[in-house]
């Protein structure tokens, strides 16, 4: 599938720019946005992988991603039947949503390249997408979270009288997007067309030997033969859990501490004030509670973390040759003016179902550039009033839906998948799903 997109996105911008007489922007932007792809992204990525990876060593040879697994696993055993219950996946993959619900996206991306990591451990055909891989890609492409920070933020930003209103919304259409966009997966993998041949029993085990890296099996054997806690460990662990709830109650309920409620946490509601203190404190309690708790189970943490920190560089420069692919393909297309031409042969047919054609610009841009999409929505706030409805609407959006393609081109890339399968269908279905969804329910509660 990202075969023919890519090519089309190529040679549609070639046409294109040569029609409208930009080529030279063209080629300008495809050098742009492969220097954006290495240095921007990719060496930028490297810091905070190795920050994360490390982490999340500390956390499997504690036994805490195995326990996280555990008690989700009859949820997580329904969306993902092809993962073990007890494989390293599991926890990898819930810590990885957890972190995208809670807006915190440096956090997020590393979770979900060593969730696609651990998966990998499990594919007998390298190269070709899973149907684990696949639904996993089609939970993070429909952008579930419960604070949509940036949009809230340009909202504000622009004097709007409660830019907090688009919570309620998100929540709906990223949770519509995500169901959709699970359901189609598993609809999709079921058609000829997707179906994974068999493969026999001896050429699998092979290849998962061939694989898997024998420091896989290591944090599984490690993290099951753990000796129990001291008494006074619990002790540590409960005072440093109860220390967190009460900072969680001082950002919540400050009045309680003595202490004055500021004017911009008056206007918000506790539902937000509550996501709000858990997103601010989620990193460093994770930060934080993993390498005690390691230590108090007598791992070597400074030792274990620079084993897992290692992984982050090579998985930077792993996923370069995907993202160039990727950023320059979508940079050419709309640098040649693409986006422009297919909103005008679109909007006829929109405006005729009453879907508001001012969106479509940031709604085709969206699962493509994050950085074009918020371009669009800032300027639609700058043009219809950061109150109007199609703002709320455009907000809704942006809080709800992912940029696609960038996310495939990542996860994938960080695993050498070439065959994405029916990864991108899914992905897309959850982004129309949203903007559907997002239509509908602001109509209702903005007018």
């Amino acid at each position: 599938m990202l075969n023919y997109i890519w090519l089309g996105l190529v040679l549609c911008a070639v046409l294109i720019g040569g029609w409208n007489g930009q080529l030279k922007e063209v080629t300008d932007k495809c050098l742009e946005m492969a220097n954006t792809a290495v240095v921007g992204i990719a060496f930028t990525l490297i810091g905070v992988m190795a920050l994360w990876l490390g982490v999340m060593r500390l956390a499997e040879r504690a036994g805490l991603v195995a326990l996280l697994a555990r008690a989700l696993r009859p949820l997580m055993c329904r969306i993902f039947p092809e993962v073990p219950a007890d494989h390293p996946a599991m926890g990898s993959m819930l810590m990885n949503i957890a972190a995208n619900m809670l807006g915190l996206g440096n956090a997020a991306t590393p979770l979900g390249l060593r969730a696609m990591k651990d998966l990998e451990t499990l594919n007998p055909r390298p190269g070709t997408a899973t149907n684990a891989m696949c639904t996993f890609l089609a939970i993070n492409t429909s952008g579930i979270q419960l604070i949509p920070v940036t949009a809230i933020a340009i909202l504000a930003a622009n004097k709007s009288t409660n830019p907090t209103s688009i919570v309620g919304t998100s929540i709906i259409c990223t949770t519509c997007a995500c169901i959709s966009g699970v359901l189609m997966a598993k609809f999709l993998s079921k058609l000829p067309m997707f179906r994974l041949a068999a493969v026999n029993t001896v050429a699998q085990a092979s290849a998962a030997e061939t694989t898997k890296p024998v420091e896989e099996k290591i944090v599984v054997k490690e993290a099951a033969t753990l000796q129990p806690m001291k008494w006074w460990g619990n002790v540590i662990v409960v005072a440093f859990l109860l220390f967190f709830f009460l900072l969680f109650l001082r950002l919540v309920l400050p009045q309680t501490f003595g202490l004055p409620l500021s004017p911009d946490d008056a206007k918000q509601s506790l539902f937000v004030r509550i996501v709000g203190a858990v997103s601010l404190l989620s990193i460093p309690f994770l930060l934080s509670l993993f390498p005690l708790y390691a230590a108090l189970r007598r791992v070597k943490v400074y030792e274990e973390f620079v084993d897992g920190a290692k992984e982050g560089f090579d998985v930077a420069i792993r996923i370069i040759p995907y993202l160039v692919a990727m950023l320059v393909a979508v940079g050419m297309f709309r640098a040649a003016g693409g986006i422009d031409l297919i909103s005008r042969l679109l909007s006829p047919m929109l405006s005729a179902i009453g879907f508001p054609t001012d969106l479509l610009p940031m709604v085709l841009v969206r699962p493509l550039s994050g950085s074009g999409s918020l371009g669009f929505f800032t300027e639609l706030v700058k043009n219809f009033g950061p109150d109007s409805l199609i703002a709320k609407t455009a907000g809704t959006i942006y809080g709800s839906t992912e940029t696609t393609f960038y996310v495939l081109a990542v996860y994938f890339g960080s695993v050498a998948v070439k065959r994405t399968r029916h990864a991108v269908l899914a992905g897309l279905t959850a982004d129309a799903v949203s903007v559907m969804v997002a239509v509908i329910v602001c109509k209702i509660v903005f007018r």
